[in-house]
């Protein structure tokens, strides 16, 4: 039982929770859900811990610990106060872990076979760039780039977003949009670029072979000069007086527009 807050265990949980790992080799994933997501994906655990009061019975949190103990993990139990220090949550999920990922370049995510990939540039709420991430994966996109200000993919606010997407899918994080193009263009695959109007509608777009789909963030959208590099832009018909849609709603609706002409 620990029951100190600052347990070398818990002060893990709460330093990766501030800082968020820069490559993305170490995520906090805090809740059932995403606990049992990186034992299914045969993630590696560096650490597991279960709050006290869902460590005994017959609850879901006590499930996955006798799971995660089964494959060689060890989880450790932890008093309620220590446990409100390792879970990132306001009302704390009852089990969390940190487990460690392959980082991915943006080269090596271009360079897929017919690669398909979603560029978020300046979405800045984490909650959103995790939505978007999950979307990528659900509609069959082969890799994200996370570009300019936007939110760390790796913190554990766009892990809980992606519900376990990001587990999964190839990640690039900390790169200019003009970066993300590059890696696109030395792959040989072309750059769709959004726009709020003025664009080619999704269904219309040639989404075949190698693509960059690069979407911006809340706001202020791509800039000009990400958009004149692009070789199509695309824009999603709307109704007045709607203007434009959550970023991960757009990104949704473009990578199933996708999605109708690649499979």
């Amino acid at each position: 039982m620990i029951s100190s807050r600052q347990h070398p265990l818990v002060k893990a949980f709460r330093d990766l929770a501030r800082s968020p790992s820069a490559d993305g080799t170490r995520l906090l994933l805090d809740g059932v859900h995403l606990v049992r997501d990186a034992l299914a994906a045969g993630a590696e655990f560096e650490a597991a811990a279960i709050a006290s009061s869902h460590s005994e019975g017959d609850t879901e949190e006590a499930r996955v610990a006798v799971s995660l103990r089964a494959a060689g993990v060890d989880v450790a139990v932890v008093g309620e106060q220590a446990f409100a220090a390792v879970s990132p949550v306001r009302a704390p999920s009852g089990i969390a872990a940190i487990v460690r990922r392959t980082p991915a370049t943006a080269d090596e995510i271009c360079r897929t076979p017919d690669a398909f990939v979603v560029a978020a540039a300046g979405v800045q709420d984490p909650g959103n760039l995790g939505s978007l991430i999950r979307a990528a994966e659900a509609g069959g996109a082969t890799g994200v780039l996370v570009c300019g200000a936007s939110a760390s993919a790796f913190s554990w606010k766009t892990a809980r977003g992606s519900m376990g997407s990001l587990l999964r899918l190839p990640v690039a994080h900390g790169l200019t949009v003009d970066a993300a193009i590059a890696a696109m263009r030395r792959a040989g695959g072309r750059i769709v670029a959004t726009a709020p109007r003025g664009g080619t509608s999704p269904d219309r777009v040639d989404w075949r072979g190698r693509v960059l789909l690069i979407l911006g963030g809340e706001g202020h959208g791509l800039s000009d000069a990400s958009v004149s590099s692009a070789d199509a832009t695309v824009t999603i018909p709307m109704s007045p007086p709607v203007e434009s849609l959550n970023v991960a709603v757009a990104g949704a609706v473009l990578i199933y527009a996708a999605r109708r002409q690649r499979v």
